[in-house]
């Protein structure tokens, strides 16, 4: 936080009311994106009566606190590598604040829109739609052409996680609720829950309902919070280049190992290919000279040596398969050490997603917790149904987790609970599902139209 006010300090009026209403907007993001998909994770415990509304919201906003605190960095940008290189690399550029204000903006008005109407949609889908949206209009803008504008093998990888994770929540939920009814004689497990609203499930499926909410809740919160920090990180360094363009608590000196490293194993085989990296390597150990702090890099030359290292881990990444495999292992290790220069998240903005996140799920919830729990099925939620397409959810959320993969909490458990109603033969409700397919196809579409139409309003009005 220290490194923030001076940052700060550095600012003239109109550039510290950019930063505020950013900030204001990335963090509002968490707070709406808190309400909206961690409604799913206690639709379960609330509509087969293992807890009380408030209880159940207050244990799902802790384990989605925890659940950030405790998540890592890998997703955040895994998403940020998504947007255009360019203005990546010109992160302290107007465009690429106009570029995280599109994104934040077009990302919170379809999430609040669609909450509006009980409509469970993903957060993922929408920020990642409207990722694609700048990346397309910035392609058109600078005349480089709509293929140039996005990572289009980074998208395809995340799309096809995005895709495929709905059908295994269906599929799999459906799944084991049938191998539950073959292997569990108690008939209390598949019947709705009594109209005594002091009925409880068994203690054992209770248990199981509330490790399952929590699960869901801390994959939710590590899943969904890397994203907010990766877009938060873009703001303060494209406004406060001086105080997060590098990792100012890293070790110059690991840096500087890391790069002569690489620079030896490109030297090793040498390739036209690679001629630019290795001077870029030659500048970064350069300014790295005598430094045992990146405190100690210059101000007027950070954002510059942020650059330097970002272009020469992008071009090692966009060259892999041109890259003979003993040499891509040699460079691995050294890559991913000079990388913690700049691909960090300091405490505070941590701390500060994680208490959005939470705080976000504790209000709002109702309106998706309704649509999930008795508009999706014809029926009440079962205590075998909840707890199927809890743990289902649980899994594949925890599995792309650990995989790096952004998926939908929204669509896992929603796609879940249809396929228990499906495989319980409770019938699903048409209207609901051709409503919440509609507003699933049109997520992508939607978001990115409105983000590139902001995007290129920004980028006209700034000339």
């Amino acid at each position: 936080m220290t490194d923030f006010l001076d940052a700060l300090g550095r600012l003239d009026v109109s550039s510290a009311l950019v930063l505020a209403i950013a900030l204001a907007i990335a963090f509002g993001f968490e707070v709406v994106n808190g309400f909206h998909d961690t409604a799913n994770a206690v639709t379960t415990v609330i509509y087969t009566r293992t807890l009380k509304a408030t209880p159940a919201v207050l244990f799902s906003g802790f384990c989605n606190f925890l659940g950030v605190l405790l998540g890592g960095t890998t997703i955040a940008f895994s998403i940020v590598h998504l947007l255009p290189v360019d203005l990546l690399i010109d992160a302290a550029s107007r465009s690429a604040v106009v570029m995280v204000l599109a994104l934040l903006i077009a990302g919170i008005s379809w999430n609040l829109l669609t909450w509006w109407f009980g409509i469970p949609v993903s957060s993922s889908h929408t920020l990642i739609g409207a990722i694609l949206g700048v990346g397309l209009a910035n392609g058109l803008m600078s005349g480089q052409g709509v293929a140039a504008g996005v990572n289009w093998g980074k998208a395809s990888e995340v799309a096809m996680a995005l895709l495929i994770s709905p059908a295994i929540g269906f599929l799999a939920a459906g799944m084991l609720l049938l191998v539950a009814k073959k292997r569990i004689k108690d008939p209390s497990l598949f019947v709705p829950p009594p109209e005594d609203p002091d009925a409880r499930p068994p203690g054992w499926i209770r248990a199981t309902l509330l490790a399952t909410c929590g699960g869901v809740s801390l994959a939710h919160g590590s899943n969904d919070g890397q994203k907010g920090m990766g877009l938060i990180m873009l703001v303060l360094i494209g406004l406060l280049p001086t105080g997060f363009a590098l990792n100012l608590d890293g070790d110059a000196c690991s840096a500087r190992a890391a790069a002569t490293e690489m620079q030896q194993a490109l030297q090793a085989e040498p390739s036209p290919l690679h001629r630019q990296e290795i001077e870029r390597l030659d500048e970064v150990l350069a300014r790295l000279d005598g430094k045992q702090s990146l405190r100690e890099v210059p101000y007027d030359q950070r954002i510059t040596l942020r650059n330097l290292i970002f272009q020469v881990d992008r071009a090692l990444v966009r060259d892999r398969d041109a890259v003979p495999d003993h040499r891509l292992a040699a460079l691995d290790a050294p890559r991913k050490q000079l990388r913690e220069a700049i691909e960090y998240v300091p405490n505070w903005v941590v701390l500060g997603v994680a208490l959005c996140l939470g705080v976000g799920t504790m209000f709002g919830y109702k309106r998706i917790v309704l649509t999930v729990a008795e508009k999706i099925g014809k029926t009440h939620l079962t205590y075998a149904q909840g707890a199927s397409a809890e743990v289902v959810a649980m899994a594949t959320i925890g599995a792309a987790d650990l995989l790096g993969l952004p998926v939908s909490t929204t669509q896992v458990l929603s796609s879940g609970v249809a396929g228990t109603m499906w495989a319980n033969r409770s019938g699903v409700q048409i209207a609901t599902a051709r409503n919440i397919a509609l507003a699933w196809l049109l997520t992508f579409p939607c978001s990115m139209l409105a983000s590139a139409w902001i995007f290129v309003c920004g980028r006209l009005a700034l000339g």
